[in-house]
């Protein structure tokens, strides 16, 4: 023990003397382990201060706490700014993986649309950039998108898809020949001198201007070059213009449009689960980008982060803006966001909207990173259906103020109809789902007429205290079909068993579903689309179903008994063999006489009639 503080004494004074020497300035800053590992990058306004607030202060946190410990080593990085210190921390995290640091979970090359470089360009989808001279459009978040915006504008201007070096010298010497994509009218054969180098590019330059956003304006050129032409009566182009026309405006009317006064904008918004509740069964957070060019918004994208030291909020919302701004190369001066992020950008407004289009624009980005959190919830509940119903169960805990996790609800109901054959039912739910072996009927037996509180009472006391006897497992909670009345019965039932305040207990009323609490005379309200709600309605609606199945059979044997058993001269055996074969005795009674005599014989017969006859 004495050799382990000894370490951990010179550990310590090697690291605060390295700290004594780091610079007060904007950088990044590297945790090495005893392996040499990086475990941990950070950035930093102000290396010095940073850096020492992990070793000169208790961690709150144990992981942060954990960390530390297993610190032996501490480099850094100087640079000029806070923007280029989010950069470098973030290339650093993504080439190092560092086993602290939050990880982006998703790290894919995105598409891009290449106009070449050539006298006659091409143009093309590419996961690289190869050529500096060529011009590049997105990168695009799904090659769905990016396939269904080459298809269009190849549609409405045709450009070449062969890899010939197309030159006026390589055309005029004759060197090519038209292929099939000219004949089937994908082409206008500039190889062959079909099209003209500069009727060739300006269909070029109409499909930037498009791959820039500015659909509206080719709209309306292309519209107003069909009324003149049609005005000439030049009808056979004025209908190709008008086809161009018709699909410019239908991609036009697919991009979400916003205000023609929001040219260059990034939205952001930022959304976050713990507790199992992500596709990673760890802390997650979630950032969505939307790009808004001329109105419209032109790219959207959700990332997740997994969190490892409990990162605020602001740093992740920074370093996603870092992340997808970089990705996207987005050169954007305004971005909207729903809180300030811990980062300052050069010549970036950020906008926090309380009202108007700009507010209405980051609600569309939250409605997306809520779907995206939603989505990967699903898909995570899909390979690990248990996850979904502890994540539900926890929310009832959270919403029914339980101290235990309701791992084991049972749920008690009583069927009484007309104040015949009074009898209670009882559900049991294990994690969140019927235990049907579990299920109990309980014939009541103190109480005389309806009464549906004494009834209630005798149900749950009868059930715990065999319960209790038996040495079985107790709920966690106990669910009870009715208002305050029944509750408040129940409530006694385990008061006299020594058992409130050990097991949770709610009743819900069926007219505007109020839940209600012991000895609180205020509902509470869960939303209709409350899962705990749902759980709550699932269980009493099995109740009484199990409930209302077990009053049927009882009144349908009680009236079986006092019709056949009645009869002098029929005994069990032949009660038994007559309903074996005709269910009822309803049917018994609309059989003919002398079918029955055929089957249990003339003078039985006669004596099973004259009774239902009497």
């Amino acid at each position: 023990m004495m050799t382990e503080n000894k370490h951990a004494d010179k550990v310590a004074a090697v690291l605060l003397a390295r700290i004594s020497t780091i610079p007060e300035s904007p950088g990044v800053y590297m945790y090495f382990d005893e392996s040499g590992k990086i475990i941990y990058v950070g950035k930093a306004k102000n290396l010095k201060r940073r850096v020492s607030s992990y070793f000169n202060k208790t961690q709150d946190r144990p992981k942060t706490a954990i960390m530390v410990r297993k610190i032996r080593d501490i480099k850094y990085l100087v640079v000029e700014s806070e923007e280029d210190a989010f950069l470098l921390e973030n290339n650093l995290i993504k080439e190092h993986q560092p086993r602290y640091n939050i990880m982006l979970k998703d790290d894919k090359t995105y598409p891009w649309l290449v106009v070449t470089n050539e006298p006659f360009p091409r143009i093309f989808l590419t996961r690289q950039k190869l050529d500096k001279n060529s011009h590049y459009y997105g990168p695009y978040p799904a090659v769905m998108n990016v396939k269904y915006l080459l298809r269009l504008i190849t549609a409405l201007y045709p450009v070449r898809t062969c890899r010939h070096f197309l030159t006026p010298e390589t055309i005029e010497k004759g060197k090519f020949h038209v292929c099939l994509q000219y004949h089937i009218k994908k082409c206008l054969g500039p190889c062959v001198g079909l099209q003209s180098a500069a009727d060739y590019r300006k269909n070029i330059d109409s499909i930037e201007e498009i791959l820039k956003g500015n659909s509206k304006e080719i709209s309306k050129m292309i519209y107003q070059e069909m009324l003149d032409l049609a005005a000439k009566m030049e009808f056979e182009k004025a209908a190709l213009l008008k086809e161009r026309y018709d699909l410019l405006e239908n991609y036009s009317s697919k991009s979400i449009v916003a205000s023609p006064n929001l040219y260059n904008v990034d939205v952001f918004s930022f959304d976050e689960s713990g507790d199992g509740q992500d596709s990673s069964g760890g802390n997650s957070a979630y950032i969505n980008y939307l790009h808004i060019v001329n109105g419209a918004i032109v790219q959207g994208y959700t990332i997740e982060y997994k969190k490892r030291l409990d990162e605020s909020k602001e740093n992740l919302l920074g370093l996603g803006i870092i992340e997808l701004r970089s990705r996207f190369e987005s050169n954007a001066k305004e971005i909207i966001i729903p809180f300030l992020p811990d980062i300052e950008l050069l010549n970036v407004n950020f906008t926090v909207p309380q009202r108007g289009e700009k507010k209405q624009l980051l609600a569309l980005s939250e409605k997306n990173v809520r779907q995206y959190k939603l989505d990967q919830l699903k898909h995570a509940e899909k390979l690990n259906p248990e996850q979904r119903s502890t994540r539900i169960l926890k929310t009832m805990q959270n919403d029914l103020h339980l101290s235990n996790l309701p791992l084991h609800i049972e749920c008690f109901d009583n069927s009484n109809i007309q104040g015949t054959n009074p009898v209670s039912s009882c559900v049991v739910f294990k994690n969140a789902k019927p235990a049907k072996k579990d299920y109990r009927h309980f014939n009541i037996k103190t109480v005389v007429g309806p009464d549906d509180f004494a009834s209630m009472y005798e149900t749950v006391f009868r059930r715990y205290r065999r319960l209790t006897e038996e040495g079985e497992s107790l709920p966690q909670l106990i669910v009870i079909d009715g208002g305050k009345g029944q509750l408040h019965a129940a409530t006694d039932a385990l008061k006299e068993l020594n058992l409130y305040g050990s097991i949770g207990i709610i009743g819900i009323a069926k007219r505007l579903e109020e839940i209600y609490f012991p000895e609180d005379s205020v509902p509470l309200y869960l939303d209709k689309n409350s899962e705990t709600l749902k759980l709550i309605q699932q269980l009493r609606d099995e109740a009484h179903r199990f409930g209302i199945t077990f009053h049927r059979q009882k009144r349908s044997k009680q009236q079986v008994v006092s019709e056949l058993d009645a009869i002098k001269g029929i005994g069990p055996v032949i009660k038994e063999k007559l309903l074996q074969k005709y269910k009822s005795v309803k049917r018994i009674k609309v059989a003919s006489q002398s079918e029955i005599a055929a089957f249990i014989g003339k003078s039985k017969a006669d004596l099973l009639f004259k009774g239902l006859d009497s």
